[in-house]
Formats: structure tokens, C-alpha cells, sequence
């Protein structure tokens, strides 16, 4: 369906001519596998990059199955699926914290002792590779509106249904090129979906367009 994230990116990039320019708005990318697409949407677009960081919470016997997301500064959580699997709320609040000092260290390899673009009054276009549950980019709207987003635009390449339908609940505006009714994992969709690593995911943001940072 996409050759690779660049593909993907010049493919979103057709649905987003209307925000090129815009000096209120900015593109924020969730690493890893965000970053190629944001940064080629930033630097189309004229507009400044940035990174959220947010992070699933896999089931302790199925990782890539998501019971809840992390960020910085709070996680969200599927009440419902931890309390019906048993998870124990010792290992969950072992994992938050574990999730959350490799998001710190992140943060530090990304920014060094810089701080993130300020998105108070902003419009933020929010992207990765494509969601599966969506839990991830769920926390980082939440983190955004609570952080003062103007409006949030939620830009990925595919998504099922029904993490579309939540995506469009939370954001101000859902992007999603493929919505498949058959949705197995993100990579399915790509020819090409070799992992990004941190230091490629840096100097996709030292080198992009920046903005001012308070």
C-alpha cells in the first residue's frame, strides 16, 4: 500500500497543502516511525517540528497488544481490558514508571537541555506511521489539550475503523489515507517498514525547520 514512511509522508503531505505556511501551526511526530513522515511534512510545509513522546503499554504475555499509553507527564489506561486479563497493579505501575524513565532519557538524546515548542494557542498537526489501537496518539491529544493545542490534526497513513472513530472523537480533524477493514499490525502496509533508530530519529530533527522554544 506505501513503498516506505517516505511515500507515505508525500502522500499525506497532498492532504495538508492548506496548513503550509501557517504561522500558528507546527508538526509534532511521534517517534520513532513518525519522525520520517513529520519531518518531511514540516519541511514541506514551512512549518516547525517538534516531538511528543508517548509510548504503548503492552500486555505483560502479548507486548504488541496495547492495555494503555505513556507520556511525560500522564498515562491513559484501558480500565476494562486490565481488570478482565488480571493485570496485577504492582507490574503496571513497575511498567508506567519503566516506560516513562526511557521516555526521560529520550527526551534528553532529542533535546539535550532544550525544552519542546511551546503549543499553547497552536495549531499542532500529529503524526506517526499509522495507529493500531490508537491508545498512543489518544494520550499524546490528551497531553496536547491539556497543554492548550488550538487545534489538533491527526495525520497517519492507514488506521482500522474503529481507531479512526476514536481518533475522530478526541482530535479536531482526522487525516487517514487507508482505512482497511482488515487490520492485522502497521507493517503489513508498508513494502518497507525498516525501524527507525534514535539517531536517525535526531538528525531528522536537528536538520527540520525549527521554531522558538521558551
Amino acid at each position: 500500500m506505501f513503498h516506505d514512511r517516505q511515500d507515505a509522508a508525500v502522500r499525506l503531505l497532498r492532504e495538508l497543502k492548506g496548513y503550509k505556511g501557517r504561522r500558528d501551526a507546527l508538526v509534532l511526530a511521534i517517534p520513532r516511525g513518525g519522525l520520517p513522515i513529520g519531518g518531511l511534512l514540516a519541511r514541506e510545509l514551512g512549518l516547525p517540528l517538534d516531538v511528543i513522546l508517548t509510548k504503548k503499554i503492552g500486555h505483560p504475555y502479548n507486548p504488541e497488544f496495547a492495555v494503555g499509553a505513556v507520556s511525560l507527564t500522564g498515562e491513559t489506561l484501558d480500565a476494562a481490558t486490565i481488570s478482565r486479563e488480571g493485570i496485577p497493579a504492582g507490574w503496571l505501575a513497575a511498567e508506567i514508571a519503566r516506560i516513562r524513565d526511557g521516555l526521560r532519557e529520550r527526551y534528553r538524546l532529542y533535546h539535550g537541555t532544550g525544552k519542546p515548542l511551546p503549543v499553547a494557542g497552536k495549531t499542532v498537526i500529529l503524526t506517526d506511521d499509522g495507529a493500531a489501537t490508537g491508545r498512543t496518539m489518544l494520550v499524546a491529544i490528551d497531553l496536547l489539550r491539556r497543554e492548550g493545542a488550538a487545534q489538533i490534526v491527526a495525520a497517519i497513513p492507514v488506521a482500522p475503523p474503529e481507531t479512526v472513530a476514536l481518533l475522530e472523537a478526541r482530535a479536531d480533524e482526522v487525516v487517514c489515507l487507508e482505512i482497511p477493514s482488515s487490520f492485522m499490525a502497521i507493517g503489513e502496509f508498508y513494502g518497507d517498514f525498516t525501524q527507525v533508530s534514535d539517531r536517525e530519529a535526531a538528525e531528522i530533527l536537528r536538520f527540520a525547520p525549527a521554531g522558538e522554544r521558551t
